[in-house]
């Protein structure tokens, strides 16, 4: 089974004034805070790179942290990793998930953590997928692989099975927004397929499957009625670079391709010969029902190459040819009634944009940025385009990703 995407989750142009100043609206909600990962380290900023700092967690024999959500009660959700256990002479695939993971509570306020998912432990490697309500998660638990899905108490107890042993790997999990259906993705023998079922595993409906198809990520509308999801003609591109977005009902009715020519920029690597880096890059939904992708430019080709012909041995299986390198991709914003795209970052050769989130207010968008060859940064631009502004670098030589907006919500008392 092919877990490439494991870890981790489309004609206007861009706009821009004559003046070059920025467009970013100038409101309150700029003191939006995001989170991003970088150099093993989660860390904090806001909207115009003030109040930056990284979060002092730590726990003997913890190496990297990074966020996984937010508690019903305003509290972080933190997974931390051991050394990995995989490494030369031992395959990603065999080895990594023989990691041990730990999940976390942390008070931004109060510094606090509080590590949970300790009690009735199943196996080494846990990782959180879904916060739920009334103070459940659904968890990832890797005892033989490929790996199931339970829903369990946050203490670890009461663990109910939502998927069997056997059934292949389910993630890129996402919550209805009135909190009783749960979209997915399986990545199974007979190929990577889209799911829900309510939060128990039960009363399932496949969505989509299809031979040659790698569908990957669903995430639900803010209003309920459809998924969006990617299409990676996987046969034809096993590095899985690029994919097209669709949509359909959470039932399957009302199938739809939105873009064509697999033009969404899917498994987004990037780095330097010394600093490498990547992962899925998932279509966001905005507050009024719109998608945001990472659309290429035609004919773009990556400067890391997957190497089809040699086994996958480090979850990578790439060579460094940023000569070889072409296009690029930015930031669009695209209608699922119609199709209609227009672009929030101008289409450049060498500038490679993605990772777009909107901000919980819906007036910004981040986004990580790359040149060739290069590491990303964080990025911010207003909702509907404009100049963006550069907000960090990151915290070492591999620069950050993962951008993350914290919710506008009030801590519940504990």
């Amino acid at each position: 089974m092919d877990r490439r995407h494991f870890l981790a989750r489309i004609s206007l142009g861009g706009l821009a004034t004559a003046s070059g100043c920025s467009l970013l609206p100038d409101h309150p909600s700029r003191a939006d805070r995001l989170f991003f990962t970088s150099a093993g380290r989660t860390c904090l900023i806001d909207a115009r790179g003030r109040g930056f700092r990284e979060l002092e967690v730590s726990a003997p024999g913890q190496v990297t942290w990074q966020p996984a959500g937010f508690l019903e009660d305003g509290r972080v959700l933190l997974l931390s990793l051991e050394a990995r256990r995989d490494g030369p002479g031992r395959p990603f695939d065999e080895y990594y998930h023989q990691t041990p993971t730990h999940v976390w509570a942390y008070d931004l306020d109060r510094n606090h953590l509080e590590e949970l998912a300790t009690r009735d432990r199943m196996a080494p490697f846990y990782a959180p997928q879904l916060v739920l309500r009334d103070g459940r998660l659904l968890m990832q638990v890797i005892r033989t692989r490929p790996g199931q899905t339970f829903n369990m108490r946050l203490d670890g107890s009461d663990a109910r099975e939502c998927t069997g042993p056997d059934e292949g790997l389910p993630y890129g999990h996402s919550l209805s927004p009135d909190g009783r259906r749960v979209a997915f993705h399986l990545a199974s023998r007979d190929g990577y397929q889209i799911w829900t079922s309510d939060t128990l595993g039960g009363d399932r409906v496949k969505v989509a499957a299809r031979p040659g198809h790698l569908y990957f990520g669903p995430s639900w509308s803010p209003d309920g009625q459809w998924l969006a999801f990617q299409d990676c003609h996987a046969p034809a591109d096993p590095g899985h670079d690029w994919s097209d977005l669709c949509v359909s009902r959470p039932d399957g009715r009302d199938f739809r391709v939105l873009t064509e020519g697999q033009a969404l920029w899917f498994a987004a690597t990037y780095g330097t010969a010394t600093h490498r880096g990547g992962g899925s890059n998932v279509p966001a939904w905005t507050r009024d029902g719109h998608l945001l992708a990472s659309v290429r430019l035609p004919g773009s080709r990556v400067p890391w190459n997957y190497q089809a012909g040699r086994p996958d041995t480090d979850h990578f299986n790439r060579d460094f040819q940023p000569g070889q390198a072409r296009g690029g991709t930015a930031i669009a914003r695209i209608d699922p009634r119609t199709g209609a795209t227009a672009f929030l970052t101008p289409r450049t050769e060498g500038v490679w944009d993605f990772r777009a989130t909107e901000s919980p207010g819906g007036d910004l968008v981040a986004f990580c940025r790359a040149g060739t060859g290069g590491v990303p940064h964080l990025r911010v631009v207003a909702s509907h385009g404009g100049e963006s502004s550069k907000v960090h670098d990151g915290i070492g030589p591999g620069g950050l990703d993962h951008p993350r907006w914290l919710p506008r919500r009030s801590p519940v008392p504990r």
